[in-house]
């Protein structure tokens, strides 16, 4: 399939999900303003780098526009998040919400900013100052079910085509004190509106770039690597094939020229079907390390840099996805061995190999070391996949560390010798570039 019958497909895959509820392509801001007034006559507005940064405004000014030709009026315009969405923003914008009480909250930012509105509207109507209780899944649906509440319409207007926030149940927020990462999943929480004109990405710059196109694909490997067995492997396996496909012969191009318009909406589409593959299957270890290491690189990069050794670690367990992969790297010029011929870790040694010369190709660091990641890092990983909050992570990898005794349940002393023998391994390897430093599982 060449580029354009991939665009065709990723098209209709939106289509097919998300119905008339998401508007994406180019010249599709003014959709603001009729989702909008679906929900009321009143919003606010929670712009990303409000009043500090120039290249928003723009944009800004278009969906004000189209706010006022429908006749909603803006209650308020505030700061959006910062990066990684620290609690604190999140309880500056719910504080905001809580006084407002518009019709419609329009989220107007990369992902930090529409996460952190997600968190902050549970807070806004749940009348909590805490957002610690509901980290974790499903646990927001089980107070609004209690309280018999329901959350206010976020219109989540995307401007980074990476996280896929606008169209997903999770919500990133980050303590600042710690360095740690927590996640809140649910369904409660998915922005029952969402628009994404491609047009907000052009002339990104470089580590936006390349950071959320490397979270696009993360989000459909990780999700693929995840499904073995399960009954969403054939649907995950398409998505993730049509993602990955437009990020990886699409991103080269908008780095040689980041005003390429067609590279640009390739990638938006790509980094949106990632958003499906979450919707559809879950993260696990590039999504789980990156948790840890806020403190040194952006989420997107840290994911990038941990799944070419997740893959080798995986793959006595990932055939038929790495063969996928494999492929699309091949085809793209990124391995020249004959993928077919692989099996096993040797198969996932060919895959890793070909992610690296990607990461390479785009001038991207291809190791942890590179980027400052420490002993105190590596410890802080290990204490995060040893906390059962985020042991959903390791349950979604297809090669699991979680041990279960006779009696079904979780045998956490064995679990944690699995977390320090093989994760510790692994982020030995990932720190120095040595895949011979991995060691998988015995079958």
């Amino acid at each position: 399939m060449d580029t354009q019958g991939y665009r065709e497909k990723a098209a209709g895959l939106l289509k097919e999900w998300k119905k008339e509820n998401y508007m994406f392509g180019i010249n599709c801001l003014a959709g603001v303003g009729d989702f909008a007034r679906q929900e009321g006559t009143s919003c606010m507005l929670v712009v990303t780098g409000w009043r500090k940064e120039k290249w928003i405004e723009p944009f800004i000014d278009e969906v004000k526009s189209s706010l006022e030709k429908r006749g909603v009026a803006i209650l308020d315009i505030i700061a959006g998040a910062r990066p990684n969405a620290p609690r604190e923003d999140v309880y500056r914008i719910a504080n905001q919400i809580g006084k407002k009480k518009p019709a419609s909250i329009i989220a107007v930012g990369g992902g930090s900013t529409i996460d952190a509105v997600k968190a902050a509207s549970v807070l806004a109507t749940l009348d909590s100052d805490d957002v610690e209780p509901y980290f974790g899944a499903g646990l927001v649906t089980e107070r609004l079910k209690k309280e018999g509440k329901k959350l206010p319409s976020v219109i989540a207007t995307q401007t980074a085509a990476s996280s896929g926030a606008h169209l997903t149940k999770y919500s990133n927020i980050t303590d600042p004190l710690t360095g740690q990462k927590k996640l809140i999943i649910d369904e409660a929480i998915v922005p029952p509106r969402a628009v994404f004109d491609y047009r907000t990405t052009i002339g990104a710059p470089y580590a936006i770039t390349t950071d959320g196109a490397l979270d696009g694909i993360s989000h459909c490997l990780e999700v693929i690597y995840g499904a073995t067995g399960k009954p969403f492997f054939t649907k995950a396996m398409q998505i993730a094939e049509v993602g990955i496909s437009l990020i990886v012969n699409n991103l080269p191009k908008v780095i040689d020229n980041p005003q390429d318009e067609d590279a640009r909406i390739c990638i938006g589409l790509g980094t949106d079907l990632g958003g499906y593959a979450i919707m559809v299957g879950g993260t696990n270890y590039g999504h789980l390390f990156s948790f840890s290491v806020v403190n040194k690189l952006t989420h997107g990069r840290a994911c990038a840099l941990v799944n070419p050794y997740a893959t080798v670690f995986f793959a006595p367990a990932i055939k038929e996805q790495l063969r996928m992969v494999g492929g699309i790297l091949k085809k793209a010029g990124y391995i020249r061995k004959d993928v077919e011929k692989y099996e096993g870790r040797d198969l996932g040694m060919v895959v890793a190999e070909g992610m690296i010369n990607l990461l390479k190709r785009i001038n991207f660091p291809t190791t942890f070391g590179e980027v400052g990641v420490d002993d105190e890092d590596k410890e802080r990983i290990l204490k995060a996949a040893k906390n059962p909050q985020l042991w959903s992570k390791l349950e979604q990898a297809p090669v699991s560390l979680i041990t279960r005794g006779v009696d079904g349940n979780i045998d956490v002393k064995k679990t944690e010798e699995n977390i320090e023998t093989y994760m510790g391994s692994l982020i030995d390897a990932i720190r120095s570039g040595d895949f011979t430093r991995i060691k998988n599982m015995p079958s």
